[in-house]
């Protein structure tokens, strides 16, 4: 049985239609073609002839022109005089003198691209991101960034062309017809009865398992967030600090009917100047659609006459000391029969593909007794 808050089911994955075409109100979320196994699972619910693979074109903003993503891979876009200047910067970075890598962000930013890319580009885009002082994130989470080395960032500039591996999401599917969302309706059709919507956590009586004063259950599954849970349910005073330690950010997404005049899929705005750090043009990957949207850390939102949806819990924050506290909770959770999923169960920024192999693996391990 899946309770569901929201009158229908997808989370940061659902769509509306705004302007005549679909608009996904969580934000920009696509099918990494890479993971078989999600996309062999969703394939059951909209085939794989609904939908279209794109190769990825993300540009970032930076001194008046874009640039392919990931910037230290595609730096020979830009001018000479540029190219020589980010190069000389990356040439004197601690990672190329092997100086011991930080464990603050800020200080890993400057210690792998150099003071002039960090200052342009990784640090003010993440100020934007996280409104927060970097340095309180750490640097456990760095795997999901490309990994381009010096050597590569050097070639690169010499033949003109992009070198290491491809980031998340170099091709990616979209549906033909639809937003991202549909899959996620298809999916909640297909479940029938055992989706129950709108019905957002009221009660948790963990002694006796019983779920909103009507389910009882034998495992409980959890992808909310821990601050809702510690509203309708007594929690340990040691797991209520733990969770109230946990940061999350929200994000507004603003529709505007214009042309962003590029080829992007999505572009990184690091300029300050700009309260959005990212912009999702629908036009080049939803058919049919015109216009774009933006994505801004709600805190610093200014004020939108079109179409805006607020999304309280959008991103989960990678501070310092998040792995310690997720540990914490998660021993907690466990040992009262509440196994958590998903990016807020874990408290971890994953794309869409990854969820759902998460949740493949939680049925399998529940069936099988694991």
């Amino acid at each position: 049985m899946i309770l569901e808050k929201e009158a229908e089911p997808g989370g940061l994955c659902r769509s509306t239609d705004v302007d005549g075409a679909p608009l996904d109100i969580g934000g920009g979320h696509f099918l990494d073609v890479r993971n078989k196994q999600a996309c062999e699972f969703l394939f059951r619910f909209m085939p794989e002839n609904e939908w279209v693979r794109h190769t990825r074109i993300a540009k970032i903003r930076l001194r008046g022109t874009e640039v392919d993503h990931p910037l230290e891979a595609n730096l020979w876009q830009m001018p000479v005089e540029a190219q020589a200047d980010y190069l000389e910067s990356i040439a004197q970075a601690g990672c190329v003198s092997q100086a011991p890598m930080p464990e603050a962000f800020e200080d890993w930013c400057r210690w792998k691209f150099g003071d002039l890319i960090a200052n342009e580009y990784m640090l003010p885009y993440n100020r934007k991101i996280w409104r927060m002082p970097i340095n309180e994130l750490g640097t456990y989470w760095l795997y999901k960034l490309p990994n381009v080395s010096f050597r590569e960032t050097l070639m690169s500039c010499l033949q003109r062309k992009m070198h290491g591996e491809l980031p998340a999401h170099g091709e990616f599917l979209y549906p033909m017809h639809h937003g991202y969302g549909e899959v996620w309706r298809r999916m909640g059709a297909a479940l029938g009865d055992k989706l129950v919507l709108n019905a957002p956590l009221t009660s948790l009586d963990l002694e006796h398992m019983i779920v909103n004063s009507r389910y009882r259950a034998d495992m409980i599954v959890s992808s909310i967030p821990w601050q809702c849970m510690c509203r309708v349910t007594k929690i340990p005073n040691h797991i209520t600090d733990a969770i109230g330690k946990l940061v999350h950010i929200p994000i507004d997404v603003d529709y505007h009917p214009e042309d962003v005049g590029s080829p992007a899929h999505w572009i990184y705005e690091p300029n300050e100047q700009m309260s959005y750090h990212r912009i999702l043009s629908r036009s080049n990957f939803s058919t049919n659609a015109r216009g774009y949207w933006t994505e801004t850390n709600s805190r610093v939102a200014q004020s939108q006459k079109g179409f805006r949806h607020r999304n309280e819990f959008a991103y989960p924050v990678n501070t310092i000391d998040k792995p310690a506290l997720v540990q914490t909770i998660h021993e907690w959770s466990k040992s009262v029969g509440i196994l958590p999923i998903g990016r807020w169960g874990n408290w971890e920024h994953m794309n869409s593909d990854i969820a759902v192999s998460q949740g493949i693996k939680a049925a399998n391990d529940m069936l099988t007794g694991e």
